[in-house]
């Protein structure tokens, strides 16, 4: 790599950056240079991250007192730089899973499923490692998170129109955590399992069920499974860095595999993610009955943390509480140099989201998502209140110890991840290969907040999980970690080892 690069990349970012936003058509209009002033301090922070974080391309919708806004700032790929706005199309990662979940509520109004029968009512054969939860296990339980299996199962198993009866047969590997409906733990496997329902049901392959189930019936044009179906589309191409820190485009990193488009496979826009927020907010149409999207964003199962804390999940849909009382209604997706938030105020009609394309994009990300800045301006709630305490060692000492969980690779293989919680100034460190790669805060009992190494926020909530009231399970970024070392018999001898990462999902 040549060493001028990198200087011409930071000069081109900074050149760049200066895009813009525009009130949409189809909400009350605004004109760009009436802006209120919130959302010119949203574009200034945006702006500010970029810089901060040195990311090459963001793109944003936010609805706000019934206007719609949407912009994009910097460039899509340092390569070949064309600037990002409203209609550059992203990876949105997990935010698919809303979709999948719409369809599936969509079969529900129907007629062709209930979501209180049990997988199997569909799917005879579906089996996990545990064949007595796979018998019980319901299609609400799949949807929000509580079905108990392994959750992080990235098998890549091809392209073809199998593949996701491919990875649904291969989840019979996958160990039962916690049984069916108990505990939360945020679960990929479950939502590639939910969009094969939808393909037994339709008699189609999930990709083209969801496009006349969702996106055709919505008008979303710029939202797609692949870029065959997005001719001409302006793709904010993945960036990860070198070893100056400067971006370097990743064109690998935007594939993601057939299995999982139902958990994370959607290509949007800003504008049409906007769209999207504002038809779960009651603005965009019949598509669902209104019992219905209320249905998804309500009765939330098991609850916990998901870098926030959650009261649990409605049908795909995170339900965060808040300290004045209305819910948030969120998600987003991470995938290579493709990271995103999404969330939604219904009681304050207010909706943001924010499109990022490098992996740095998640310290923006939870900035904007997990902290409450933007939920404080625009929408007037915060976050439930947590003042770190410092505790005995005799309080901590439940907490000590090693921690230990697994994700199955795209080949197959397991990929181990262990931590140690190790007493220290009356909180815990946490040790990552022999180092300290972060610290918790205990703010009330079993709830920590997450700082860096330095002290500093990370925007992150973790809980400890009981069984028979002793600490089981530690729960970092929705994924539950065994308290104790993983057993020998329970991984494989080539099993490698994953990074932790403080503030993003594993993906």
């Amino acid at each position: 790599m040549p060493k001028n690069l990198t200087l011409s990349r930071r000069t081109l970012l900074g050149a760049t950056a200066a895009g813009g936003a525009a009130a949409l058509a189809g909400s009350r209009s605004a004109s760009a240079a009436a802006k209120p002033r919130a959302v010119r301090e949203l574009e200034e922070k945006i702006q500010a991250g970029m810089a901060a974080y040195r990311i090459p391309g963001v793109a944003y919708g936010l609805r706000l007192r019934g206007v719609d806004y949407a912009g994009g700032f910097g460039v899509t790929n340092v390569d070949d730089p064309r600037p990002v706005d409203e209609d550059t199309v992203f990876r949105v990662g997990s935010t698919s899973k809303t979709f999948t979940g719409t369809a599936v509520m969509r079969l529900v109004e129907r007629g062709d499923l209930d979501l209180h029968r049990t997988v199997r009512s569909y799917l005879p054969d579906f089996r996990t490692g545990d064949p007595a939860a796979s018998t019980r296990v319901t299609v609400r339980q799949v949807l929000d998170h509580s079905a108990g299996w392994l959750g992080d199962f990235f098998l890549d198993t091809g392209e073809g129109d199998d593949a996701l009866a491919r990875y649904v047969a291969d989840m019979s590997r996958l160990p039962q955590l916690t049984p069916p409906g108990r505990v939360m733990a945020y679960n990929n496997a479950a939502l590639g399992l939910a969009g094969r329902l939808i393909e037994v049901v339709t008699g189609d392959p999930y990709e083209r069920a969801v496009r006349s189930l969702v996106l055709d019936p919505l008008r979303l044009r710029h939202s797609a499974f692949t870029l065959a179906e997005l001719p001409g589309a302006v793709v904010a191409m993945s960036h990860v860095y070198d070893e100056t820190g400067g971006p370097v485009a990743y064109p690998e990193g935007f594939r993601v595999w057939r299995s999982l488009n139902p958990a994370g496979g959607l290509i949007s826009s800003a504008r049409d993610q906007l769209r999207w927020a504002n038809f779960h907010l009651g603005h965009g149409g019949r598509l669902l009955t209104r019992q219905s999207i209320r249905r998804m964003q309500s009765r939330p199962g098991p609850g916990g943390t998901l870098f926030v804390e959650v009261d649990g999940f409605g049908v795909t849909w995170m339900l965060r509480p808040t300290a004045e009382g209305p819910v948030v209604v969120q998600h987003g997706g991470d995938w290579t140099g493709q990271h995103s938030g999404f969330l939604m105020v219904p009681e304050r009609d207010f909706a943001l989201t924010v499109l990022t394309n490098a992996e740095t994009g998640p310290a923006l990300v939870a900035e904007l998502f997990a902290d409450d800045w933007a939920l404080a301006r625009f929408a007037g709630v915060h976050n439930l209140r947590a003042v770190p305490r410092t505790l005995s060692g005799s309080a901590l000492a439940p907490y000590a110890g090693t921690y230990s969980g697994e994700q199955i690779g795209p080949d197959g293989a397991t990929v181990a991840i262990a931590l140690d919680l190790v007493p220290d100034a009356g909180g815990l460190s946490i040790r990552f290969g022999g180092a300290e790669a972060g610290r918790l805060a205990f703010y009330r009992k079993d709830y920590a907040l997450v700082l860096d190494p330095g002290g500093a926020p990370a925007h992150t909530r973790v809980d400890f999980v009981r069984e028979r009231g002793e600490i089981a399970w530690l729960r970092f970024g929705g994924r539950l970690f065994r308290r104790g070392p993983a057993p020998a018999g329970d991984r494989a001898p080539s099993a490698r080892r994953a990074a932790l990462r403080l503030n993003t999902l594993p993906y």
